[in-house]
Parts: C-alpha cells; sequence; structure tokens
C-alpha cells in the first residue's frame, strides 16, 4: 500500500515523499520498499545506513530519514503495521470430512477444522475457530469465538476457553494436576475432578501445560500472555493482564493478581498469593506470598534492591572469607598476648 494509506489507516503524520510498502523488515535489513522502525536510541547509528522506504520512529528522531511516519510509540505502531502486513496461517478450505467430530458435537459451520482433528462428545467450537492438524479436543470442551490453535495442542475434558485465545502447538490444556497421597510404601492418586478456564484473549505458548483442577478450577485470566514451556500447576489463579516468561513455574493453589510479571525460570511455591503489579525477576524462587507492587529476585526471592546488594557482594565473599579469617587470628593473637601480660 502507499505509504500515505499507511500512515492513515495508523493515524501517524508521515513526511517526505509518497512510496509504495509492500513489507516489514529490520532497519540492517529493509530494503526500499519496506518499512521499519526505531524504537531504542542505542540504534540511532543505523539511520544512516538503513535503505528501508520509510521509518517508524519519534518525531526528534524523523529528521535523519527520508520518509517517516512520526509516532510516540514506535514499537506499538510498528506492531500495528505488522499486523496489516501478516499472512495468517491455516485459512485453507475447511476439510471436517476428515476430521473425527462426534455426533454429538456442535461445530459453527464458519469454524476452519483441518484433517485430524479429533472433537469428543458435547464439544462446542463457536464461530470463527481455526483448528490446525492433530489437535485433541476432548468431551464437554468448549472453544469461544475466533480462537486458533495449532498443531498438536491437547484440549482435555470439560476446558473452558474464551474467545480469541491462542494457543500454540504441543500445549496441553486440562492435563491432570500432580496429586498423590502416600499411603505406606506407595503413592494413591488423587482424582483430578475439576477443569481449566481460560478467559478471553489469552495466549498460551508452545509445550506449556496448563492442569486441571482436583476440584473446582485452574483459571487463566483475561488478556494474561504465556510464553513457551510453562508449568501452571492444579487450581492456580491467575489475573488479567499477567505476563509469564520461558520456564516459569506456578505450584498448585497459587493465586497472582492482576499485572503480575515472572520473569524467566523463576518458580512460585504452592499455595501462596502474589499481590497486583508484582515483578519477579529471571531464576527466582518465590517461596512466600508477596503485597501489591513488589519487585523481587534471588533464591529465595527477596525485596529487589536488596537482592541487587547481596548480588555485588556475591563475588567478593571469597575474598571477604580470607579477610574474616586474617582478623580473626589478629584479635586471637592480642588475646593470647593480653592474657599472657596478665599471667
Amino acid at each position: 500500500m502507499l505509504l500515505s494509506q499507511l500512515a492513515a489507516d495508523l493515524g501517524l503524520e508521515y513526511t517526505g515523499e509518497d512510496v509504495v510498502i509492500s513489507g516489514v523488515n529490520t532497519l540492517e535489513q529493509a530494503g526500499e520498499n519496506e518499512l521499519t522502525f526505531l524504537a531504542d536510541t542505542r540504534h540511532r547509528h543505523l539511520l544512516e545506513s538503513t535503505r528501508a522506504g520509510a521509518v517508524i520512529l519519534s518525531a526528534e528522531d524523523s529528521v535523519s530519514v527520508h520518509r517517516a511516519l512520526v509516532s510516540k510509540n514506535p514499537y506499538l505502531d510498528f506492531a500495528r503495521a505488522m499486523e496489516m502486513f501478516a499472512v495468517p496461517q491455516g485459512l485453507e478450505k475447511s476439510m471436517p470430512e476428515q476430521a473425527f467430530i462426534h455426533h454429538t458435537a456442535w461445530v459453527d459451520p464458519s469454524a476452519i477444522i483441518h484433517p485430524m482433528v479429533f472433537v469428543g462428545k458435547n464439544a462446542r467450537i463457536e464461530r470463527g475457530c481455526r483448528i490446525f492438524p492433530h489437535v485433541y479436543i476432548g468431551e464437554n470442551a468448549h472453544l469461544g469465538q475466533d480462537c486458533l490453535i495449532y498443531p498438536q495442542v491437547s484440549i482435555m475434558a470439560d476446558t473452558r476457553v474464551g474467545d480469541r485465545v491462542v494457543i500454540h502447538g504441543g500445549a496441553v490444556i486440562g492435563s491432570d494436576g500432580f496429586g498423590f497421597v502416600q499411603e505406606k510404601e506407595h503413592r494413591t492418586k488423587i482424582p483430578q475432578m475439576g477443569r481449566v478456564v481460560v478467559e478471553e484473549d489469552v495466549e498460551i505458548g508452545a509445550c506449556t501445560t496448563v492442569d486441571r483442577a482436583t476440584l473446582g478450577e485452574t483459571r487463566i485470566g483475561r488478556g494474561t500472555k504465556i510464553d513457551n514451556l510453562v508449568q501452571v500447576g492444579h487450581n492456580v489463579q491467575i489475573g488479567e493482564n499477567c505476563v509469564l516468561i520461558a520456564q516459569v513455574g506456578i505450584s498448585g493453589s497459587t493465586r497472582l493478581g492482576r499485572n503480575v510479571i515472572l520473569g524467566g525460570q523463576a518458580g512460585v511455591a504452592g499455595h501462596l498469593s502474589i499481590e497486583d503489579n508484582c515483578r519477579v525477576a529471571a531464576k527466582s524462587g518465590g517461596g512466600k506470598s508477596m503485597p501489591a507492587n513488589t519487585d523481587a529476585g534471588g533464591i529465595p526471592a527477596m525485596e529487589h534492591s536488596t537482592f541487587l546488594r547481596n548480588a555485588i557482594l556475591l563475588p567478593k565473599l571469597s575474598h571477604m572469607h580470607k579477610r574474616l579469617k586474617k582478623l580473626e587470628k589478629e584479635i586471637q593473637a592480642m588475646q593470647n598476648n593480653k592474657q599472657g601480660e596478665k599471667e
């Protein structure tokens, strides 16, 4: 499309001559008919060499390029532009005759069902859904409108999925929670009879697992974004607009408030409460509840400024230990001399 039309669709001012824009790319790799962006001033030097047809950037930097889309938030506006050029996957003609759909299930005629999909008894799939091959949808499961379910996803029985949810390949929603009772020399499995509820506009990454509740619900709040390889335990409650980065693990019955961010590989013990707007650094171990607006890090997790001070001291511990041992010997020698003078 023309740069002028793109600017109008995005609601941005543009400078320079009009040009046809046919795609998006990075500052380094963009060609003369591609759009790029500058959001981090550390990359400002790349403006001198970019071949991009136009750049989304701040008003301050717009004088450095031949054609600009002037933005107060270049990163966000570039994401909006990318949506215009992104080619959706899985729009081929639906072939439900090559899938197994139980005769009691209901699938909206507008849904795209690819071959080798399994839809169980009394399941319901609403309009606009796209279900890729080798997806399992269990008994009584319900998918809301415009869901996108990528290959190899398992949505187990009784799971409720809201509108516009995206679930990436290999994810398992509604697997059994990890519940066992010790009985003499073996462990007896506790039946997992609850379900998972995924609210609207949630995105769940590849190979992530969300366990069904033992009783009641495991719930993922509206707008939450979950990265790849995350484990959400049984009966966990996650509030709205949370972000869970790769390899996060949340133990059973823990509750996250709204806007909580857990960094990569952070782990949270069970039966805790992480309140609104908390942020936990990568590789941290949360062993106790956190009040709202807490920034935490470390193992065990502590207030973030304390964690940073401790992290600075950690490489010095060996030297400090040597100095301490030396001081202890000097003090002991002084005490021995004083004792000898008394005698």
